[in-house]
């Protein structure tokens, strides 16, 4: 079955604007952010209008309306990431939150060690290296290939004995590579290292099974699987979210409350302290209600054949080298180049006056653009409301920035 992606668009009103008169905008942002259609905003205004509340606690209509709203929505993502249980599901404020609530509960300290990866978002890195500072813990990272692609080879000098947390991309939302989860978590496991999975580029691209990838924790994002900003998943197992300590304190996140202590409330509301982003939960649930509805396999094969389609259309441009790996095996739809000398600011900022909207930068990954040595790149990326008109678009453009430039 392929995706019909003009049916698609009708349902992304923001697609239809003009970012100045008869200039129409041409998205090719998605890693940072993707859209939203109809049926997400609809499903908040409504919160909004119909049912707002805060949860839990309360025993009139619209506080038992919105709490069913809410862990509806969670429902809704356990079964889209085939969960055990909704409880296995904390909604968190992105992915960031998620990673640093990992980086503060899971146990290490000093003479322990801690891998990483060179390919990794900040939202990876930055909370490893504060947990590392904090504990007296060591901070050690698996390198990358030429070819933009995890050094596998790195796996026996980097993960040893010491190592007691392993943490890696699913998909780097640099280089677009889609990393081997089995050959990690293999020779995490021959440690007894935890493995934690920063899924926020996969999980809204292709179908992720939790369980399946044998990691314990699972972090992505509300806003780039189609769902509101503002709301973040963590997904572990229960006897792990049992196990685990709280990471803020507060209202909803306890059991007793006594002057001399407290007790916990039971996962996952032991992690969701205070009053939740309920109408985003909305959203979410409404953005994955759109994704099943399309099937993931569905998507996943129509971004697969657009980055093919991306893939080849670039190498008409003179001068482009792409930053990652330049064939579509094992890789996602974020293509990150450099164009000749030209800075990335100036290709992305003439690229805009043609209604291209691509993203410039170091991508929160500047450990890879150094690895790279590119002090920031260009990077376009498609989500399943992304057609090959878009990507000629982007191509065009490119050529006519390089005659801008006479290069």
């Amino acid at each position: 079955m392929s995706l019909d992606v003009g049916r698609i668009r009708k349902d992304f009103p923001i697609l239809d604007r003009e970012v100045r008169p008869g200039v129409p905008l041409v998205y090719l942002d998605s890693a940072a952010t993707s859209q939203k259609p109809t049926q997400v905003l609809d499903a908040m205004r409504d919160y909004y209008e119909r049912h707002n509340a805060n949860v839990h606690r309360g025993i009139h209509t619209l506080a038992e309306e919105a709490t069913a709203i809410y862990e509806g929505a969670r429902a809704k993502v356990a079964s889209f990431v085939n969960a055990a249980s909704p409880s296995e599901i904390v909604f968190t404020k992105n992915s960031s939150e998620a990673l640093n609530l990992l980086a503060h509960v899971l146990p290490f300290g000093p003479g322990d060690e801690v891998v990483v990866t060179e390919m990794e978002h900040h939202s990876n890195l930055v909370p490893w290296q504060l947990a590392c500072a904090r504990t007296g813990a060591t901070l050690k990272w698996i390198g990358l290939t030429d070819d933009g692609r995890l050094d596998l080879d790195d796996l026996d000098r980097v993960i040893t004995d010491r190592t007691k947390v392993v943490a890696f991309v699913h998909q780097s939302n640099l280089l677009g590579t889609v990393n081997p989860v089995d050959a990690v978590v293999a020779k995490a496991r021959s440690v007894g290292a935890r493995v934690v999975l920063d899924a926020s580029q996969s999980v809204p691209h292709m179908g992720v099974d939790v369980q399946a990838l044998g990691v314990d924790a699972v972090a992505f994002t509300g806003h780039k699987m189609l769902g509101p900003t503002g709301i973040g998943v963590l997904w572990a197992p229960l006897a792990r979210l049992e196990e685990w300590p709280p990471f803020l304190g507060g209202g909803e996140m306890i059991d007793e409350v006594t002057m001399a202590g407290s007790t916990w409330a039971v996962p996952p509301h032991k992690y969701e302290a205070g009053t939740p982003p309920i109408a985003e939960a909305a959203g979410l649930g409404a953005a994955v209600d759109y994704l099943t509805d399309i099937g993931m396999d569905v998507v996943r094969a129509h971004e697969h054949e657009l980055t093919s389609y991306a893939l080849d259309a670039l190498q008409s441009v003179e001068g482009l080298r792409i930053i990652g790996p330049a064939t579509n095996e094992m890789r996602g739809g974020a293509i990150s180049f450099a164009l000749g000398r030209i800075h990335p600011h100036d290709v992305g900022q003439l690229l805009d006056e043609r209604g291209v909207a691509v993203r410039v930068g170091h991508h929160c990954a500047r450990p890879a653009c150094l690895r790279y040595g590119v002090p920031a790149t260009t990077r376009a990326s498609v989500h399943l409301y992304t057609s090959t008109d878009d990507i000629d678009a982007l191509v065009r453009g490119l050529h006519e920035v390089k005659e801008f430039f006479g290069a």
